[in-house]
């Protein structure tokens, strides 16, 4: 009789097994996915003046609701791993000339320019002057995407290669690129004006870049000749605090330190 007893508890057990191994799976999913987060409008923090109304007014998608793809859309590892797989497939390949300029020190200087495909829609001659992320240059898929949709926009794209990104280019001096260095891309800027010397110029940078830029044209006040405006791109303010953040666990932080970090030894370990 009492084995009969036992027999009979023993689903029940594994019942409980099974709801407590699938509750535990739905909550990593909805932990991984971000499902619990709300939608916002992003928050704006700027000062009131004509051109920030100006720039309301003209881009009312800064002040709407973002609604993400269901599922996945609010996880921002899936994003970038999506992204990362399917833009190697769909991004356009813009054609571009490659310009070499010698640095004082004797260093090799590269970018890459992009002429407009059509006109501009003020009729000006416009060009973006393009600074990527670490480690970045002009052949990585987001930078192609973006200097694509500009051409077909009117822009003449000049996008710098970081010294010593990229892997055919070798390098002629003990350097490479910093995150405080602004001589290539002063270098670069200069070329443009002197090419072109009616030409307007749209300030561009992406995560480090917007950095070097906003250095840049804090250097000097003629650094901000002829520049219409700049736009730094998901820039970081502090390296000390980034620094904390990306030794914590938490979201996989220290998974994209450790990926950044063996990114910059390759890039050191080919030039060596």
């Amino acid at each position: 009789m009492s084995s009969i007893l036992e027999t009979s508890e023993l689903p029940a057990v594994f019942d409980g097994v099974k709801l407590a191994a699938v509750a535990a799976v739905l909550y990593v999913i909805v932990r991984c996915l971000n499902l619990k987060s709300p939608t916002a409008p992003p928050e704006l923090i700027y000062q009131d003046s004509a051109l920030a109304r100006f720039l309301l007014k003209s881009c009312p998608l800064l002040t709407k609701e973002y609604i993400p793809p269901l599922i996945w859309g609010k996880s921002g590892h899936i994003q970038t791993a999506l992204y990362g797989k399917m833009g190697r497939v769909r991004s356009p390949h813009p054609y571009g000339l490659r310009k070499y300029l010698t640095m004082p020190d004797g260093a090799t200087a590269t970018f890459d320019l992009f002429e407009p495909r059509s006109e501009h829609c003020t009729g000006e001659d416009v060009t973006m002057v393009i600074c990527p992320g670490i480690a970045n240059h002009s052949e990585k898929q987001y930078i192609r995407t973006f200097v694509d949709y500009a051409q077909k926009n009117g822009y003449r794209c000049a996008v710098l290669n970081h010294l010593g990104a990229l892997p055919n280019i070798e390098l002629t001096s003990p350097r490479m690129f910093t995150y405080g260095c602004t001589w290539e891309f002063g270098a670069m800027v200069n070329y443009i004006k002197k090419t072109y010397p009616q030409t307007q110029l749209v300030v561009v940078g992406f995560s480090l870049g917007g950095n070097i830029v906003c250095k840049y044209l804090g250097e000097s006040q003629a650094n901000q000749e002829r520049v219409l405006c700049c736009v730094s791109v998901c820039q970081g303010y502090s390296a000390l605090r980034a620094q904390e953040t990306f030794m914590q666990w938490d979201h996989c932080r220290r998974f994209y330190n450790f990926l950044m970090a063996d990114n910059m030894k390759k890039i050191i370990l080919s030039h060596r």
